[in-house]
């Protein structure tokens, strides 16, 4: 990978960012939109911490994996990539720019949500607040590092939001959100345990609960960072320069 055109692909989407200021505040402030709801849903402080740390994780991982797959299929159809691939720039060189940019906003993101959270919505932790954001900022990562991989496969933007039910969905539904795994019929324990979704959330539950660190929980940062960079290799081994 080369380092120079990783960051110059990753300034050119972020000088396309700036001038779409819309897209950029949806995109940091919807998570911390969607936590204010909870909270009040919730409507008392000790619900709302119990949920909110798993939803940290959920909001930025499926928001990321949306903008980011709709954002490189579209670069695709409108021939973007391929005068880009004519240039002596390698497929990793592109999508760790992808990463690099959308990474910063998702870090940006997860600032302003856990901010809020801890401050305002009152969310209350045992463990490290930087610890938590680390881990949120981890699994917004591994949102933009599939949303790069899912649109190696799409040919329509329509088709780009389709596979957020097919592989985002699975992921919220099987992480520990709304029943333990352990409670799950040995199937459903299974496919959750090769979700990298359901170590994210458990890695944040356990810094919540503690401010201990085991091996357990750096297990868990391991295997979401570790399928962020083999989603990556992935999408640059199907990366097409154009859509047929």
């Amino acid at each position: 990978m080369n380092v120079t055109f990783a960051l110059a692909t990753a300034r050119r989407i972020l000088t396309q960012l700036r001038h779409d200021p819309r897209t950029v505040a949806l995109m940091v402030l919807l998570p911390s939109l969607l936590l204010v709801l909870l909270r009040f849903v919730f409507n008392t402080e000790q619900a709302f911490s119990a949920a909110a740390p798993a939803l940290l994780a959920v909001f930025p991982f499926a928001i990321m994996f949306i903008v980011t797959s709709i954002t490189t299929l579209r670069e695709r159809t409108t021939a973007t990539l391929e005068r880009l691939m004519t240039l002596p720039i390698g497929k990793l060189d592109l999508l760790f720019g992808y990463t690099i940019a959308f990474g910063l906003v998702a870090i940006v993101q997860v600032l302003v949500a856990t901010g809020i959270s801890l401050t305002w919505l009152g969310l209350e932790i045992d463990g490290s607040v930087w610890l938590l954001m680390l881990i949120a900022a981890l699994d917004a990562l591994l949102g933009t590092a599939l949303g790069l991989l899912a649109s190696a496969f799409a040919r329509t933007e329509f088709q780009a939001v389709q596979f957020m039910p097919a592989i985002v969905m699975p992921q919220i539904l099987l992480c520990g959100l709304f029943a333990p795994r352990s409670s799950m019929t040995p199937a459903l324990e299974w496919l959750s345990d090769v979700m990298p979704l359901s170590y994210a959330v458990d890695a944040l539950e356990s810094v919540t609960r503690s401010n201990e660190l085991d091996g357990v929980f750096v297990r868990n940062l391991v295997i979401v960072a570790g399928c962020a960079v083999l989603a990556l290799v992935l999408g640059a081994a199907t990366l097409r320069r154009r859509t047929p």
